[in-house]
């Protein structure tokens, strides 16, 4: 079997084979799943080790719809690399480096996330600055009115621009905020759409069910618990999920 070495980057990957036969092949190519069909497609089935990175999860399911075996290993895990000379890092000799370590097994395989949470992350993650956003031009529009004595009553984060309308403002100061106040009506509206589809993808899985059970536990919350660990099966012990969770 051969065993191949992909260092993986957004623009070019470098490609290492070391072949059955003793040979040594290498290759670098944009990171396109054509290209790498035309590169290691006829290839026999083969062993390929590559960094867990942005790319790396379509870069692996590119590789294994082409009949390999593709292991995405922890970056961290430094028994990797003890074969990279110590001359400069270049990405020929961490392909390499790669390629020696799927001969040896020396490599630590990461978590691969499920497809089904890889798009429950993705929208928890497009979510994420959605609402930071509202959040900061909350705090901006809060910080104007105090300017001029004019506190906002307390209340959900969806109701504000309601509580700042019903202010009796000066209009000169309610035009200054109105732009602030009409984005986050957009927010909030998108901000909707991205809860009503994070609830309705995860009300199939029993995980998320059961954690909204919980006082103050709801669908978002719930849904981004259960996409963060996937499968809990790979925490041997409770203490490591908590663990990782912190380090996380």
């Amino acid at each position: 079997m051969d065993h191949i070495g992909i260092d993986v980057h957004k623009k070019e990957s470098q490609i290492c084979i070391l072949a059955e036969r003793g040979e040594l092949l290498e290759r670098r190519i944009p990171t396109q799943p054509r290209r790498f069909a035309e590169e290691l497609g006829a290839r026999p089935h083969a062993r390929i080790l590559l960094e867990s990175s942005t790319e790396s999860e379509w870069v692996a399911r590119c590789l294994e719809g082409l009949g390999h075996e593709v292991i995405v290993a922890d970056p961290n895990f430094a028994p990797m690399y003890v074969t990279r000379t110590r001359k400069v890092k270049t990405d020929r000799r961490d392909a390499r480096a790669l390629a020696e370590a799927c001969l040896l097994g020396a490599y630590r395989p990461a978590h691969r996330l499920s497809d089904a949470q890889r798009h429950v992350r993705a929208r928890l993650t497009v979510r994420d600055p959605l609402v930071r956003t509202r959040t900061r031009y909350l705090s901006l529009t809060r910080a104007v009115l105090r300017q001029h004595g004019w506190p906002v009553p307390t209340g959900s984060a969806e109701a504000f621009p309601r509580r700042v309308m019903a202010l009796p403002l000066p209009g000169r100061l309610r035009s200054e905020v109105a732009p602030l106040l009409a984005v986050m009506r957009h927010l909030q509206q998108q901000l909707a759409y991205s809860d009503e589809r994070i609830t309705a993808v995860t009300q199939t899985d029993g995980r998320v069910r059961r954690l909204r059970s919980v006082p103050n536990i709801g669908p978002v919350t719930a849904a981004a618990f259960v996409a963060a660990l996937d499968d809990v099966q790979r925490f041997r012990r409770s203490k490591r999920t908590w663990g990782w969770s912190h380090a996380s």
